[in-house]
């Protein structure tokens, strides 16, 4: 009953295969001699037939030394140093100058004929001509690369004595000959595999149901192939987005339920809006070409002072600068104007709060919760945790109500719906959040805490100048890319940037976390 099952699931290839094999290994090349089928099919069929205990494979794998694309046309015409050697037999010496013009060589060939000639004592150079040094039995005999290109191709553990050294001779010329790792294939019938192929295997059974054998009424009387649905099969790769877009497509669509609004802004900003709206001093070390990207010669935009009013947005910062805010001193320098106007790559997507909060305080358009996902850029060290470009998500809430324990749950909600259940939280320092706090997760493949990102609540030196009046506005900036690499089992962030087509395709598809 079984081996009646076996024959019921036989595709038609594997019908036209087995009865050509017997119980004696036999070659590929072999069988696609008596199938009269092509490559892809016979070897399909094999591993069907592999699969159902039917045959038997061994594979092995070898090194070939073959002609390269130079070798072949060379094979066809002559090697330059031939080519050479001929044209000195009726010229009987040639100006080094004019070799390459006289044999019809370009510069590299023309060196190549010439030095290979020298090393067999074939030529002589004297006063700058190039002139004959061989003997007729010399000039006749074949050279021992010839002789070796001719018996191409060849077992690369076959090679040995003169085809050893002429195999040396053309391997340091390019693309004369290569080495090629070629794998053979032998298949033999198995025990359950003889009694099948004995059997009758000529039945015709139905492939598919078609809509022609259902309007004809074609398949009444006839049995259908029985179908292994064990069998592996080709996998089919089918388009997908990037898997750093998925988990970005998911985050927002975290803050999207949460309530926030998306902001967008320009990766190309200027100091303003990076630093000094940010209350981040002008000789902050942050601010200096070790960590930044500045574009040469650029100057931006900044808010206009406004001369009917003694307060604008440039002058409360200018101000919170120098003197300070609300009872605070301020950093205590002469703050300047053209220093703002520096052009940057943005360092962070705070700035995009930054222009986000100028909005709000003209619009008087709060409480209000705004996110963003977006590049950065930083001069750093390029290492398993750092990039010089990575993504980072933004968050804010402007809300008169607003207080740090409301933070740590928006922080809270996020991680834990990106798959993090516990984090460490902890006190930190940074120029315009007060207090603060930054977010680690143990790593634990590299053994050590790794810092996902910080938060806090702006100081008052950020918002005054914003709103006029401080109110509190919950912020924070994690790092993304680090964010998403425990999902995907990266433990290098330069992973993320590997255009590795295989592991592109086998990188798991991003799904939700609770």
């Amino acid at each position: 009953m079984e081996e009646k099952l076996v024959v019921e699931s036989l595709s038609p290839m594997e019908r036209s295969v087995l009865p050509k094999l017997g119980g004696e290994f036999l070659g590929i090349e072999d069988v696609l001699d008596k199938t009269g089928l092509d490559k892809t099919t016979v070897l399909r069929a094999v591993g069907f037939l592999e699969n159902k205990g039917l045959v038997e494979v061994e594979s092995s794998k070898k090194k070939v030394v073959i002609l390269g694309i130079l070798g072949i046309n060379y094979l066809k015409k002559e090697l330059p140093e031939r080519i050479l050697l001929n044209k000195l037999t009726n010229n009987k010496t040639i100006p080094i100058g004019e070799i390459k013009n006289v044999c019809g060589l370009n510069d590299n060939e023309a060196r190549i004929a010439l030095g290979t000639l020298k090393k067999k004592a074939l030529v002589d150079i004297k006063q700058g001509k190039l002139s004959l040094n061989a003997r007729p039995d010399e000039m006749a005999s074949k050279m021992i690369e010839e002789i070796f290109m001719e018996k191409l191709p060849m077992d690369f553990d076959e090679i040995v004595d003169l085809d050893k050294l002429a195999f040396e001779n053309l391997r340091g010329r390019k693309d004369i000959v290569e080495i090629e790792e070629q794998k053979t294939m032998k298949v033999r019938l198995t025990d359950l595999g003889r009694k099948i192929a004995g059997m009758d295997l000529d039945e015709n059974l139905l492939e598919a149901l078609t809509p022609k054998i259902l309007k004809q009424n074609t398949w009444k009387g006839k049995k259908f192939r029985r179908y292994d649905l064990t069998s592996p099969v080709p996998r089919v790769y089918g388009g997908k987005r990037h898997f750093v877009n998925q988990a970005i497509d998911y985050a927002k669509s975290i803050w999207l339920e949460m309530g926030f609004k998306e902001m967008s802004g320009n990766m190309v900003e200027t100091g303003f809006w990076v630093f000094d709206s940010l209350f981040t001093a002008q000789d902050h070390p942050v601010r200096e070409m070790q960590d930044t990207f500045y574009l040469k010669g650029l100057n931006g935009k900044i808010p206009e002072r406004e001369k009917k009013k003694v307060e604008c947005v440039l002058s409360n910062v200018q101000k919170a600068h120098e003197g300070g805010v609300d009872g605070s001193k301020g950093w205590q320098y002469s703050w300047n104007e053209e220093d703002a106007k520096k052009v940057l790559l943005r360092t962070h997507t705070t700035c995009l709060s930054a222009r986000k909060l100028i909005e709000i305080g003209k619009t008087g358009e709060f409480p209000a919760k705004y996110f963003a996902i977006g590049k950065c850029f930083r001069n750093e060290t390029v290492d398993w945790s750092h990039g010089f470009e990575f993504n980072q998500t933004e968050g804010i809430v402007v809300d008169e109500n607003a207080n740090f324990r409301q933070l740590l749950g928006y922080l809270k909600q996020f991680f834990g719906k990106m798959g993090y259940d516990k984090l460490r939280i902890r006190p930190a320092y940074f120029a315009y959040t007060e207090p603060s706090l930054e977010i680690d997760v143990w790593h634990p493949v590299h053994k050590k805490w790794l810092e996902l990102g910080g938060a806090g609540m702006f100081r008052p030196e950020v918002t005054i100048p914003m709103f006029g009046k401080h109110i509190p506005v919950l912020a924070w900036g994690p790092g993304f890319d680090r964010i998403i690499t425990q999902f995907f089992g990266i433990n290098d962030l330069r992973e993320l940037n590997k255009n590795d087509l295989n592991k592109l395709r086998e990188t798991k598809f991003w799904r939700s976390q609770n």
